[in-house]
């Protein structure tokens, strides 16, 4: 069977009119129906993952842990068999949340197969979870796959996320994307949080939080500071602005 041009561009012109009246559902973060977990970022897990440049990634677990600081979320902690070699969480996160819940698992893989921690989740009365974990195709994945099948919206953050190497990373983010979890960055969660530098936290709060955490815009914010302080026009400048 043979189409004539005119057929060929009524079908594209009606495939064309199907994809664009496709409606994308979007669903954002809210700071006051959120809750950050803490998901085996431990020790000992942390040295297999081989995705991420170590320095990077040490940074990364800490940051993720400071977004529930940041935004006053709150914050469920667990960790996978500690008191064999995936050892404990890192003292620093510890050391920020005294009196969050820690769930210290025997032997659950997937921390919602454990009943402490699915009370703890369920006692925030939070439907959007967000979350990072060692290892992703793992502790992760599977978790986010869980939380999924509970009807949870779930944030990963990929930045705090590790494995062992880039393809199982991302096998495992399409993995998890395809059943309806946002794979984001930690800039992604802290700008859908906050939704406007004027808000509180605003500004005041997060250029902060960024310098410390992400100091690509930090140090675009230093240079602004500068510039603004203490800065003067060179030749070639002005016609650049």
């Amino acid at each position: 069977m043979k189409f004539g041009a005119l057929s060929f561009l009524a079908a594209l012109g009606l495939a064309t009119g199907v994809c664009a009246n496709t409606v994308v559902s979007w669903e954002r973060l809210n700071k006051n129906d959120s809750v950050l977990v803490v998901l085996d970022l431990q020790v000992g897990l942390y040295t297999v993952a081989r995705d991420m440049d170590p320095t990077v990634f040490r940074d990364n677990i800490i940051a993720h842990a400071s977004i529930g600081k940041l935004f006053d979320l709150p914050v469920v902690m667990t960790t996978s068999a500690q008191t064999g070699p995936n050892g404990p969480l890192p003292k620093e996160i510890l050391e920020m949340y005294p009196n969050a819940p820690l769930i210290k698992r025997q032997g659950e893989v997937d921390a919602w197969d454990n009943a402490d921690f699915r009370a703890a989740i369920k006692a925030t009365g939070k439907s959007q979870i967000i979350i990072a974990g060692i290892t992703t195709d793992v502790c992760t994945a599977f978790l986010a796959l869980s939380l999924r099948a509970e009807g949870y919206s779930v944030w990963a953050n990929a930045e705090a996320s590790g494995t062992t190497s880039t393809l199982i990373r991302d096998i495992s983010n399409d993995r998890m994307a395809r059943v309806g979890v946002q794979i984001v960055s930690l800039f992604a969660i802290v700008c859908d949080l906050m939704r406007d530098w004027r808000a509180t936290p605003g500004s005041a709060e997060v250029i902060p939080f960024l310098d410390r955490y992400f100091p690509v815009y930090g140090y675009l914010a230093r240079g602004h500071g500068a510039a603004i302080e203490n800065g003067t026009l060179i030749p070639g400048e002005a016609g650049l602005i």
